[in-house]
This record gives structure tokens, C-alpha cells and sequence, in this order.
């Protein structure tokens, strides 16, 4: 009989710190490695992905098992998705006008295919078509949140044996290839269609021989450097942003914070009638406190408190996520489902150049809106939004498309996605 494998439990303040950690040491990576400034790689994924190959090593040899209290890391989920709700102002959504409803209809469809892929590839392979639905839109589109709500409901409704795992896995899959494609794709489309970027905008050094004159080297050879980084929610394209004070960012968490709790019980009583991931609830709760005080003036949810509480929590969530990532669970995925995801892998790159890059114009914006597309559509929308933050970090933010990512990603598909996979799993 072999020795018992050591067992490390990793209570959710220490998850919450190694996280902190692993980012830390993945920004210090990648601020002194070209190769990953050139791909845009997160911060997150160059600290946490080692982390967690390693921790997946060791568990596969039997030396050393590690079990994470992701506690923290639900709270962060819904924190963040909460401040996409708050984002969810009826001027912010005029703002985004046509494009942001041709991008949900665009995202829906994709959706579909996803689906319809996935129940092909399964179906002549002689599994139940069932399991490509949940390695589709259920955990693709889906992510971790809805993999967690379908997985039981389809084991419950249609007897699918593992369905949980399955969707999990799957969507561990898809948050890897999509934080790891994510940036080098939009690198690509950058340099092959030769994007005019914001940064490019700046004072040529070459027409203008003294304008770099006072500005640090590493902000003349890089003009997008010199930049602010951008925020999830840049809400400057329609008002001036408040000052960020701590008075500001309490007032900001307070808002968030009671949108989550009355959420909990909004999505208690929505899942009565339709399985829904349970961040939902709050984001309605969310955009309806929002828009209230948008219309009647009585108090004040946007502003600069609301980025540090957002840009916080997509951190925490999605390093926390990575650091956790049971990699060793894809050694034993059966060949049918490793089939599907490469296919679906494939289908995600096709798309996000056709169906967004090029159907909204060879420009920046629709760079951001493939980079993002990517992320939500393969993993979670943090990982879209992140992969998009570490683009803009080198050429320049693209408010327009990092408000229809969000809106889009992180709310309206979700809507959208739960009644395309209870349709489709009525097939």
C-alpha cells in the first residue's frame, strides 16, 4: 500500500494573499521579459499559470495535493459582476448604440454554434450529445459560473453521468486557452493589418525633435506607456470622473455590497423559474440601483471608488482562479472530449476574426472586441476585460469596446446563453 499523498489546506485569506503573491511576481516577470510585453500577456497568467502546473505535478505523483478555499474568490466573482450591473446605466447603453446589440445578436450566435459543434462532435463519436452542450456554451461561453449551475441541473434533468466535472473541466480549458490566446491575437491582427492604435496618436519624436526631450526613456520609446492604465469601467466618455478617496471607494463598496446581498435573494427566487449563475441577481439588483440614481439625482454610483472596488476584485478573482486550476483533471479528459475543445479552440479563433474583427471594422475597437469576444466566449468575461487591460496598457484604451464587452459579456449573454442551452438541451 503507498504512502497517503500530504494533503496542504489553503484556508480563503491565505488564497486571497498567494494570489496577491503570484500577480506580484508575474507583473515583476513580465516587466523584465520582452517576449511577454510582446504577447501581452497578463500578469496573472505569467504568475499564477507556473503556480499551478506545478501544483498539478505534484498531485499527479502522488507527492503533494493543495486545497484551496476559494471563498474569497466567489465574494470577489460576485463583487466584480456586481460593478459590471452598476455599469449597466440606460446612457451608457445608448452610448454603445447599434454595435452593442449587433454584438450580443453576434456573441448569441456564436453561442449556438458552440453548441451545435460540440453536440456534432459528440454525437459522431458515439457519446450522448449532451456533453457537447456542456463543453460549448454551457462552459465556454458559460464559464465556471454557469458550468457550476448547468452541470447538476443536466445530471438531474437528463441522467448525464459527470456532467459537473465535465463542464468545470471544460471551462478550465477554455479560461487557460483564452488568457493564453487572448493578447497574441490581438498582437497579431495590430501588426498584420497594421491597426492604428491611440498610442500611435502621440508627438512623432521624429517630426518633433524636442518632445521627448523630458519624458523618461521607456515613455518615448513606448508612447501608449506614458498613458494611465486604463479602468474596467472608463466612464469618462460621458462625465468627469470623480476623485478617487477612500470616502469615494466606501461609498462605491457599499453600493456593491448591499446590490450582493439583495441579489442573493433576487436569485433565490429567478432560479425558481430558470437556472441561472448566481451572480445574476446581483447585477440586477445592481443596474437598478444604478439607474435610480441616474434619474431621480438623489445620489451618485459612478465615479472613480467604483473602478478600485471593480479593478480589485477582476485581480483577485482571476489570479485566485488560475492559482486553483486542477490542470491535472485535462491528463484524463476522454478523446471525444479533447476533440471537441480543440475544435471549439479552432472555431474561437475563426470567429473572433470574422465575426467580430472584421464584421466591426479592421480598426482598434475591433481588436478589443476579438480580444474580449475570446475571453468571455472561452472562459469568464474577467478574462476577456484582462486580456484587453494588458493590450490597452501597451497601445491605449478603447472605452467604446470596454463598455461592450462588459455589458455584453457579462450580462446581456448570460440572459441570452441560459435560454439557448435549455432550448438546445430539449434536442
Amino acid at each position: 500500500m503507498g504512502a497517503e499523498v500530504l494533503t496542504v489546506k489553503i484556508s480563503s485569506v491565505q488564497a486571497v494573499a498567494l494570489a496577491f503573491v503570484t500577480y506580484f511576481i508575474g507583473l515583476w516577470i513580465k516587466n523584465r521579459v520582452p517576449v511577454f510585453q510582446k504577447l501581452s500577456l497578463p500578469a496573472a497568467v505569467i504568475g499564477g499559470l507556473p503556480f499551478a502546473f506545478i501544483l498539478s505535478g505534484l498531485r499527479v505523483y502522488g507527492i503533494l495535493q493543495v486545497d484551496f478555499d476559494n471563498t474569497l474568490s466567489t465574494v470577489a466573482l460576485l463583487v466584480f459582476f456586481t460593478t459590471i450591473g452598476m455599469m449597466a446605466s440606460l446612457k451608457l447603453i445608448k452610448y454603445g448604440g447599434i454595435a452593442l446589440i449587433l454584438y450580443l445578436i453576434v456573441s448569441s450566435i456564436l453561442g449556438f454554434i458552440q453548441n451545435l459543434l460540440g453536440m456534432s462532435i459528440a454525437g459522431a463519436m458515439g457519446i450522448d450529445p449532451h456533453y457537447g452542450i456542456l463543453a460549448g456554451a454551457v462552459s465556454l461561453m458559460g464559464g465556471l459560473g454557469t458550468s457550476a449551475a448547468f452541470g447538476p441541473y443536466f445530471e438531474t434533468i437528463y441522467g448525464i453521468q459527470g456532467a459537473t466535472t465535465v463542464a468545470i473541466t471544460a471551462a478550465t480549458f477554455g479560461m487557460v486557452v483564452a488568457l493564453v490566446l487572448g493578447g497574441p491575437f490581438g498582437e497579431f491582427l495590430i501588426k498584420h493589418y497594421k491597426i492604428k492604435t491611440p498610442g500611435s496618436q502621440h508627438i512623432d519624436p521624429k517630426t518633433t525633435p524636442n518632445a521627448t526631450k523630458n519624458i523618461p526613456e521607456s515613455e518615448a520609446d513606448n508612447p501608449a506607456a506614458a498613458q494611465l492604465e486604463p479602468h474596467v469601467f472608463d466612464m469618462s466618455i460621458l462625465e468627469e470622473e470623480e476623485t478617487t478617496d477612500v470616502n469615494g471607494v466606501l461609498k462605491a463598496a457599499g453600493f456593491v455590497f448591499v446590490a450582493v446581498g439583495l441579489g442573493a435573494v433576487l436569485s433565490a427566487y429567478l432560479n425558481t423559474f430558470i437556472t441561472l449563475p448566481a451572480y445574476i441577481g446581483a447585477m440586477l439588483v445592481a443596474a437598478v440601483i444604478r439607474n435610480i440614481g441616474d434619474f431621480s439625482g438623489m445620489y451618485r454610483v459612478q465615479g472613480g471608488g467604483l473602478n478600485v472596488v471593480s479593478e480589485v476584485a477582476l485581480t483577485v478573482y482571476v489570479t485566485m482562479a488560475i492559482n486553483s486550476l486542477k490542470l491535472y483533471e485535462l491528463i484524463h479528459l476522454a478523446l471525444p472530449l479533447v476533440v471537441i475543445l480543440i475544435a471549439q479552440t479552432l472555431l474561437m479563433i475563426v470567429f473572433a476574426w470574422l465575426g467580430y474583427f472584421l464584421l466591426f471594422g479592421k480598426n482598434y475597437d475591433g481588436v478589443m472586441l476579438g480580444v474580449g469576444g475570446i475571453g468571455f466566449a472561452m472562459g469568464a468575461t474577467a478574462n476577456g476585460l484582462a486580456n484587453m487591460q494588458s493590450l490597452a496598457e501597451k497601445y491605449g484604451p478603447s472605452p467604446k469596446a470596454w463598455l461592450i464587452v462588459s455589458l455584453v459579456g457579462a450580462f446581456l449573454i448570460d440572459f441570452v446563453n441560459a435560454i439557448i442551452i435549455t432550448w438546445m438541451g430539449t434536442w
